[in-house]
């Protein structure tokens, strides 16, 4: 039974994002047969590579796996420069791949969803834009993603700065910054800060470094790609993508089955040297007890901290930029050159946890010990992840029950499985809270979210069924075991973007599920091959009014 399209503002599907999620939703929902309009806020296609073109944004996930796998000609036709590209190349890719599969044509660009209200009495979602146009769908599916709420600290007096300040996450997209001759402030040392630092410092006459909390950072060691090795490569994609789909992250990594205990400090620190010298993540791969055993992590994070004392040179600067929370427990991040820049004449690091921004002023930042001169404020200060984004938006499920108020504000997130939530029939969310996201390969999750609400939807349909919905006891009972996998670990301990810590007020819980990809996979695939079990589902008449 196919769900006939009911007028020129009337879907089967509703897709939110044009992104990784987005744009292989909507190839996959239109194979399928079904009516589909995805809604893109940019004029663009890109998602978070949209909107991230700040100096210095590339991909810390190698590229050879940072790719689509649905498709074994588009893994064949492309070929990526480097093994971290830069966000220019990224977009390009995202480019290519909605003009191989024609998939603008179904994307309203420049439109904004501001909310989502289900019908119950004719099981449809209306949704407004905000031009205060209505659609109507039987399956919104958000592909929002997990970071594009960019979080801009509410700081007094930045309405009377009178130079230019921008965020990394919302960097002009026809505007050329130019920093030279200028003096310039970033606060925030993320990821985004870490990338940006090194390449602003070249250009700016006097870069100012706002430092909240240091981060451990490893070399990314990032090189142009050997034609040689992408030959090699496409050729055993058949064989590195079932590696990739059962793996703990989605990378072809096998853990160590080691714990950090079991080698002496002498082998101990040559197996981490090793790593460092490799760069990216192998690290973290070292020892299977980095992220559980809190001795394990020290000897981790001691070897990084001795790293940063070797390379900057002025020592009171390099304890400062020295961490001691938990290795691995706040996103973990690659760098090029990041350590390195303070040895600058040029640069500055300011500890605002010493020495806390007071305000903005219209000439720069005043802290409690000194006031700094600036041209331009580069905000480096991350998003309002994993729930954010869905936040903005007003989604409102049975008896008006909006997401916001389900949530607690954040507070109380249950979901199941990171798909769907109970109340909230025939919405489904790409990587949402309490699914692997984040810590996996993001394409990959992707692409297995897509995949599995593809084939859902395939199956309702073929089954007669108008509406899908959690149960409140799967729903209870996923969020019990990733409460209980999660803190097993030692990652709720940490203050973090993942907990929500860097939002004011936002109350704390962890939101990724640690089991490891693999077994998510596999978690799944189970329910689907049981009917969707955990899931309600009416097989009644639809009214359509």
């Amino acid at each position: 039974m196919n769900i006939p399209s009911r007028g020129n503002n009337d879907f089967d599907a509703i897709v939110i994002g044009a992104g990784f999620s987005g744009l292989y939703m909507l190839h996959r929902l239109r194979e399928a047969g079904f009516h589909t309009r995805v809604f893109e806020t940019g004029d663009g296609v890109g998602g978070v590579w949209y909107w991230n073109r700040y100096p210095g944004a590339r991909c810390d996930s190698e590229s050879i796996y940072y790719n689509y796998t649905f498709s074994e000609e588009l893994l064949q036709e492309w070929t990526w420069s480097s093994r971290y590209p830069e966000q220019p190349e990224i977009l390009r890719y995202l480019n290519y791949v909605a003009d191989k599969f024609d998939l603008r044509r179904d994307i309203q660009f420049q439109t904004r969803v501001t909310a989502a209200h289900y019908d119950e009495g004719n099981h449809l979602w209306r949704i407004t834009l905000e031009d205060g146009t209505q659609v109507s769908a039987t399956y919104f599916i958000s592909g929002v993603g997990c970071l594009s709420a960019a979080n801009i600290p509410k700081f007094k007096g930045l309405d009377t700065f009178q130079g230019k300040w921008y965020h990394t996450g919302h960097w002009p997209q026809d505007e050329k910054v130019v920093f030279k001759g200028k003096r310039v402030g970033v606060i925030g040392n993320g990821s985004s800060g870490v990338q940006s630092i090194p390449v602003i410092a070249k250009e700016a006459e006097h870069l100012t470094v706002f430092q909240r909390t240091p981060q451990y950072t490893i070399p990314a060691r990032n090189h142009p790609y050997d034609p040689a090795f992408i030959r090699q490569t496409k050729e055993t994609y058949p064989q590195i993508i079932p590696q990739l789909h059962e793996s703990w992250a989605g990378f072809p990594i096998a853990p160590s089955p080691r714990s950090a205990l079991d080698d002496s400090p002498e082998v101990r620190h040559q197996v981490y040297e090793t790593a460092w010298e490799k760069g990216g993540f192998f690290l973290t791969y070292t020892y299977n007890d980095l992220t559980i055993n809190e001795a394990s992590n020290e000897t981790a994070a001691a070897f990084i901290r001795s790293k940063i004392r070797e390379t900057v040179q002025n020592p009171e600067v390099a304890e400062k930029l020295v961490p001691h929370y938990y290795f691995g427990t706040k996103r973990p991040i690659l760098d090029t050159h990041y350590y390195e820049t303070y040895n600058r004449e040029n640069v500055t690091l300011v500890d605002v946890k010493a020495a806390p921004i007071v305000e903005i002023t219209p000439k720069g930042i005043r802290t409690t010990e000194a006031e700094y001169e600036l041209d331009i404020l580069v905000f480096a200060t991350g998003y309002d992840g994993m729930t954010g984004p869905l936040l903005k938006i007003d989604i409102r499920g049975k008896n008006g029950l909006t997401l916001k108020e389900k949530w607690a504000d954040g507070g109380h997130v249950q979901t199941y499985l990171g798909l769907a939530n109970a109340g909230f029939p025939n919405f489904f969310m790409i990587t949402g809270p309490e699914s692997p996201s984040v810590l996996a390969n993001m394409p990959l999750a992707i692409e297995q979210h897509v995949d599995w609400i593809g084939d859902c939807l395939q199956y309702l349909r073929g089954h007669g069924v108008c509406e899908i919905e959690a149960t409140p006891e799967a729903e209870q009972a996923w969020s019990k075991h990733c409460k209980e996998v999660a803190d097993t670990t030692l990652y709720p301990k940490a203050d973090s973007w993942y907990t929500g810590a860097n939002i004011a007020g936002k109350p704390r819980s962890f939101l990724i599920y640690l089991g490891g990809f693999g077994v998510y996979r596999s978690i799944c695939s189970d329910v689907a091959s049981k009917g969707y079990e955990g899931f309600s589902l009416v097989t009644s008449p639809k009214t359509v009014s």
